[in-house]
């Protein structure tokens, strides 16, 4: 998840009368809850549709093989698309989040190899821990990861992109105040020595 706290926390301060809540959205749900009115700015990951909206990359994040501990990749300081060519991916109902995570087709226009479908990630992380497939995901997924499950850097493959989206039409200023917010405090997932200062 991408934490947005210190962001929100500021725009609150900032504006004490203005009605500020969070709205947690599924990955694939940030344009549409934009679209509707639902929301009105999301921090979320490329890729989607940006039509109509405005779109602020934030920060990169740099992408993981997600395996079972038992794995044969598991204890590998890191890997490459060409260490996975015959490892089934889970797959997602979207085509365009299938091309980015399972890197399909691969460089070489080979096409990744399919694994099962699935949409929740309590759901991917049981398939692969069960060791039905593996997955490629968001840095942030090392911290707080099921014991049952390894994380090995990906190398050579372009990384997350976590942006804030808005809609293109919007000129609020509560808006407005909290890209700039965003851009200042939502930097990237704490690292794992990072400690919390008051």
């Amino acid at each position: 998840n991408v934490i947005v706290t210190p962001a929100v926390r500021e725009l609150r301060h900032r504006n004490p009368d203005a009605d500020v809540r969070t709205l947690h959205l599924t990955w694939n749900d940030a344009r549409a809850a934009l679209l509707d009115h639902r929301v009105d700015a999301a921090v979320t990951r490329l890729p989607f549709p940006t039509g109509d909206l405005q779109v602020t990359v934030l920060y990169d994040e740099p992408r993981v093989l997600v395996v079972p501990v038992d794995h044969p990749l598991a204890g590998k300081e890191s890997v490459t698309v060409a260490d996975i060519a015959d490892e089934p991916l889970i797959r997602g109902a979207d085509p365009v989040w299938n091309a980015f995570w399972r890197i399909d087709p691969r460089p070489d226009g080979s096409r990744a190899p399919d694994g099962p479908l699935a949409e929740g990630v309590e759901d991917k992380l049981e398939l692969i821990a069960s060791g039905q497939a593996v997955t490629i995901a968001p840095g942030a997924y090392s911290q707080g990861l099921r014991p049952d499950l390894a994380i090995v850097p990906l190398l050579g493959v372009e990384p997350s992109h976590v942006v804030l989206a808005t809609r293109a039409d919007d000129n609020s200023r509560l808006v407005a105040a909290f890209r700039k917010y965003a851009r200042v405090h939502l930097t990237g997932p704490p690292s794992a020595g990072s400690k919390i200062t008051r």
